[in-house]
């Protein structure tokens, strides 16, 4: 049993064989995916995918490099898409200095409604976070002081001192294809000293492929190869690894019942 915690299904990448892909995910034994928003304009989309097939869940959000598409954006309109059974996370959001294709101050404007809407709802949030570990810090630490939510730090890959903070205000953290690559050797470092209940795998779909599939469209049958790594790393077997890590997702994206399961069978 596997869970790929965070892809991107509706993406024009998959369009021509979503099928074919679904398919092969599920003879590599994963039972479950999460479809992570990117922009609203996605979600009816990522909503039908959900309909059909009982296994895939989706969440709501704005992605920073979208945040100029959503200048106005509120809490409240993100918590009115949260009704629909299949919706189970807000996000993902963050804070991308990387590229910074939106400017700083309106990343950090959405990623705060983001967070409110989490609170409000208490579903999990879903973070992107890319060079602003500082700010990321502030603006989590200094909302979470003022009331209690949590979530996970998507497709990890910052320092010790982030990973340290986001367990502290109970937050999970999710390994991606990032810890097979050759030059990775800080990030595999942290994950090697993560709780073994807060570890989440994931592929983000369709990037990040991990080796030995680097190079190519990621897609959600590639998450073995990250657990394959994340199990070596933790000197557990493949099969623990993938139970504790898809006991973790249920633990933290609680809306995903057996119940919302058969509903859509």
């Amino acid at each position: 049993m596997l869970v790929d915690s965070h892809c991107h299904l509706d993406f024009n990448d998959f369009e021509d064989d979503i099928d074919d892909i679904i398919m092969r995910a599920r003879e590599c034994g994963v039972c479950t995916i999460l479809n992570a928003g990117n922009n609203l304009n996605e979600l009816d989309n990522q909503l039908k995918l959900s309909e059909k097939y009982p296994f895939i869940y989706a969440a709501v959000g704005v992605h920073p490099h979208n945040a100029s598409e959503y200048p106005d954006l509120t809490a409240d309109e993100l918590i009115a898409k949260t009704t629909h059974p299949k919706v189970i996370g807000i996000g993902e959001t963050g804070l991308d200095y990387y590229y910074d294709y939106a400017p700083r101050d309106l990343q950090i404007k959405l990623l705060k409604e983001h967070i409110k809407a989490a609170q409000e709802t208490e579903l999990p949030l879903i973070i992107h976070n890319r060079d602003s570990d500082d700010d990321m810090m502030n603006v989590l630490g200094e909302a979470h002081r003022q009331k209690a939510f949590n979530g996970v730090i998507h497709c990890f890959s910052s320092s010790q001192k982030f990973a340290d903070f986001a367990l502290s205000i109970g937050f999970y953290i999710s390994a991606s294809g990032i810890i097979t690559f050759n030059k990775s050797g800080d990030i595999r470092n942290v994950f090697e000293t993560i709780p073994l209940n807060r570890l989440l795998v994931e592929t983000d779909a369709p990037f990040l492929a991990p080796i030995p599939q680097r190079g190519h469209r990621n897609e959600p049958s590639y998450v073995r190869y990250t657990a394959e790594k994340l199990a070596q790393l933790r000197d557990v077997s493949f099969e623990q690894m993938a139970q504790l890590t898809s006991d973790n997702f249920f633990n933290l994206f609680r809306k995903a019942s057996d119940k919302g399961r058969r509903e859509y069978k």
